[in-house]
């Protein structure tokens, strides 16, 4: 069932998110969306960032009557569209998918062309666990085996992320750290190209998003851990890489991010209909089918998790020595 929110609820809703600063309340504001919302998914189709950005949009235009028109530019770990949509007015028009490669990992490894603290933050949206998935003929077939084969052979591992500086690679450069390998890592211009090629055999192993359990149910990759210190709900059965190996435990998050200076009632808007959505059983029933759980926070709230996080990952980036290509 299609739930819309009346014009007076969003009204509402406007006040409320503005009510801590009356001076950011622009006339725009007011008879906000009176047209489409663009959001940028800033990675190539097939992965958990548009496959999320895809069920928000559908939703999210359901709920404000306008459509949100998922509009996918890749590159650059995810800085690409992040920039375009940092460089759009300021209006709530333009909307962006953040994720740990475009907001905190990445810019960790190399500087970014927007300040990823100066965003409009508008909420995180979901969490999960990355997924240590290897080739279907790698011989490992446990945890205990692929960490087995890291000692034996230091080097010879090579690793997809879907590019520089996003969270797959860098929990790849992490557990090279944690047991003093030397894997290969293998960037690519998305999840889903990394997949094609592990699919593929091209590549050894992949720290995938939530969006690779379908491949791994079919057989089509194996399953070996789940990156968070938690067993994930889909598959509590698998271990944690914390089992076997010390002091790691890494999480997965998307949220939606906004042009600098867009107005707090704006984004209080944004936030209240994406949380309201991700809220709906149907919407949790089609994040938990690619692996995700409803996670949003507030924008101020997500700030903080964001920088908290952003420090995290430089001080990896610092100790691997990780240098942008």
């Amino acid at each position: 069932m299609t739930l819309l929110l009346p014009r007076r609820h969003l009204s509402l809703i406007l006040l409320a998110a503005s009510a801590a600063g009356s001076m950011d309340r622009p006339a725009l504001a007011q008879d906000f969306p009176n047209r489409p919302i663009r959001l940028i998914v800033p990675f190539a189709a097939g992965g958990g960032v548009d496959a999320t950005g895809r069920i928000i949009a559908e939703h999210l235009g359901a709920a404000l009557g306008q459509t949100v028109v998922v509009d996918n530019r890749a590159g650059a770990g995810g800085a690409i569209g992040v920039d375009a949509m940092a460089k759009s007015p300021p209006d709530g028009y333009t909307i962006a998918m953040a994720s740990p490669g475009n907001m905190t990992a990445g810019p960790a490894v190399r500087p970014t062309p927007y300040d990823p603290m100066s965003l409009g933050f508008i909420t995180r949206a979901v969490r999960s666990p990355l997924l240590l998935v290897c080739r279907r003929d790698l011989p490992a077939r446990d945890l205990a085996d692929f960490v087995a084969l890291l000692h034996r052979q230091p080097e010879a591992i090579r690793y997809a992320s879907g590019g520089v500086g996003t969270g797959q690679h860098l929990a790849g450069a992490l557990l090279n750290l944690r047991i003093g390998a030397r894997m290969t890592h293998v960037p690519y211009r998305g999840t889903g190209p990394a997949m094609a090629d592990l699919i593929a055999g091209n590549v050894d192993i992949h720290f995938g998003d939530t969006s690779v359990w379908p491949a791994a149910q079919q057989g089509q990759v194996r399953l070996l851990a789940v990156s968070s210190k938690a067993r994930w709900s889909e598959a509590p059965e698998v271990p944690s890489v914390g089992d076997a190996v010390p002091d790691f435990d890494i999480a997965n998050w998307y949220g939606v991010v906004a042009p600098p200076e867009t107005p707090v009632a704006v984004r209080g808007l944004l936030h209240a209909a994406i949380a309201k959505l991700l809220a709906k059983p149907e919407v949790v029933d089609l994040l938990r089918r690619i692996g995700f759980e409803p996670g949003p926070l507030p924008p101020a709230e997500f700030a903080a998790f964001v920088r908290a996080e952003a420090e995290t990952w430089a001080g990896v980036v610092r100790t691997a020595g990780i240098r942008a290509d």
